[in-house]
């Protein structure tokens, strides 16, 4: 008797990172799950002949900044199916949830995050400024205030540790650290966070202090800073962006992962695959004497609203009303190094708003595909689906244990599936045209059911599940 599913896709090249397999064959979904794997001739209510296409487990975004519905969908036409916002993260962990419940198209997960903590905590302006509603995470706030540049006390930093338990408590997935934004935190005060996310056995996923080879604020003392914490909690690590923060400094960076990783250190990192990053123009990155510690000047600096480049005149302008600038830093050698590093993992940085921002958000997964597989081919094809999808899904399991039905191919894991043409998938997004959408992601299933069908994206759907320890 033939079997039947809900959803069949035949003829597809099924990869599935975890076991390193890649063959022909058919897939059978039943209520979320895929049910069958193999080269039986099955039958479903819906059947997709498939051929000449891949099926992959859909891409898993460990940091993304956008978390409404225009990004969620620009990142589901790039093959995302679950997108968090690990480093910012939220001071409100059961409100952030219930803000996005019935109104994704994909999943979605948050950290209990230092910064929004700590603009809570100091009453910084910019919290203060907002009257004191809670982040709900639908825009990047950074701190201008105390949470910036004012070291906590005894009592504060008690608070901000019961408000990151509190937030564990809640079910945030991780703690999510940007202490580059937060200069006026002691390395003491990261070491109690560090404590108590180790309690929880939940890792940390920090941008580091230092940028570069800055002069007395490298990447180098940075990442050692954050080595020390975890060594000194036992808290695991995830270092956010090496290519952005590292720069020059990535190969040395990349050393010293896996160094304390073979001592024993639970260390991950992560990087994009552009060689601009994308920040507020607020932060404390921009205080006096940024071009020095830099590297940088104003012509680097690009307002993505109009896409000029800045002026001083221009930059006093924007950093008085604060928005983000895209900066234009990095070498393309030290982009590629980190993405083809075997350590690394692919995570966008995504925020876009209302159609401007940075073309990380909407093409970094196609680019991984078109550019570094088929193109440059110094990533094979089950090498770049690893990184975008078993890897998330494994730095997230210790605290999050539905991560591992994520990011596989296997039987009863979540049908969170991308079905992309090998041959064509190319990011299209640009700087000017940030919102541009990828070719070659042909279908994409989450949960069982589909947010894009035959190119065509069904802006209705709200399939999307909260991940959440």
């Amino acid at each position: 008797m033939v079997k039947k599913f809900q959803i069949v896709l035949l003829n597809g090249r099924i990869i599935d990172p975890e076991s390193e397999s890649d063959y022909v064959g058919n897939l059978g979904i039943d209520n979320g799950r895929i049910q069958y794997l193999g080269k039986e001739s099955i039958k479903g209510d819906k059947e997709i002949n498939i051929s000449g296409l891949v099926i992959a487990p859909g891409f898993i975004d460990l940091h993304s900044h956008g978390q409404d519905r225009e990004n969620y969908f620009l990142q589901a036409s790039d093959g995302v199916t679950s997108a968090l916002e690990l480093e910012l993260g939220t001071d409100d962990v059961n409100s952030w949830y219930e803000a996005r419940s019935k109104m994704s198209p994909i999943n979605y997960g948050v950290s209990i995050g230092h910064i929004p903590v700590r603009m809570v905590a100091m009453q910084d302006d910019a919290y203060v400024n907002i009257k004191g509603q809670e982040f709900k995470g639908d825009t990047v706030i950074l701190p201008v205030g105390n949470a910036a540049y004012k070291e906590a006390s005894p009592n504060d930093i008690s608070l901000i540790k019961s408000m990151i338990a509190n937030g564990l408590d809640q079910g945030a997935v991780c703690v999510g650290l940007g202490i580059a934004y937060t200069p006026g935190a002691s390395w003491w005060e990261i070491i109690e966070v560090f404590r108590v996310a180790a309690s929880f056995n939940a890792v940390c996923h920090v941008h580091m202090r230092g940028w570069g080879a800055s002069p007395g604020n490298d990447a180098i003392q940075g990442l050692s800073e954050l080595i020390a914490a975890s060594s000194i909690t036992g808290a695991s690590l995830h270092l956010v962006h090496i290519n952005s923060s590292g720069n020059v400094m990535v190969p040395k960076l990349l050393s010293m992962i896996k160094d304390a990783s073979s001592k024993g250190l639970d260390i991950t990192t992560e990087c994009y695959p552009y060689a601009a990053g994308m920040t507020g123009i607020e932060a404390p990155l921009f205080d006096e004497g940024w071009q020095e510690k830099t590297g940088m000047d104003y012509k680097n600096l690009e307002w993505p609203e109009t896409g000029e480049r800045l002026n001083k005149e221009a930059f006093q302008k924007y950093r008085s009303k604060g928005g983000m600038v895209i900066l234009h830093s990095m070498s393309q050698d030290v982009v590629d190094m980190a993405v083809e590093s075997d350590i690394t993992m692919i995570a966008t940085d995504g925020y876009i708003k209302n159609g401007k921002g940075h073309p990380r958000t909407t093409g970094s997964y196609s680019m991984i595909l078109g550019k570094y597989v088929r193109e440059m081919k110094t990533l094979s094809l089950i090498e770049a689906i690893r990184k975008m999808s078993f890897m998330p899904a494994k730095r997230l399991e210790k605290l999050v244990p539905g991560m591992k039905n994520k990011g596989r191919i296997k039987i009863g894991a979540d049908a969170d599936l991308v079905i992309f043409n090998p041959d064509t998938i190319i990011d299209r997004s640009s700087y000017k045209h940030p919102s541009k959408k990828s070719e070659g992601i042909i279908h994409l299933i989450v949960n069982g059911k589909f947010v894009i069908e035959n190119k065509k994206i069904d802006y209705s759907v709200n399939f999307g599940q909260a991940i959440r320890s």
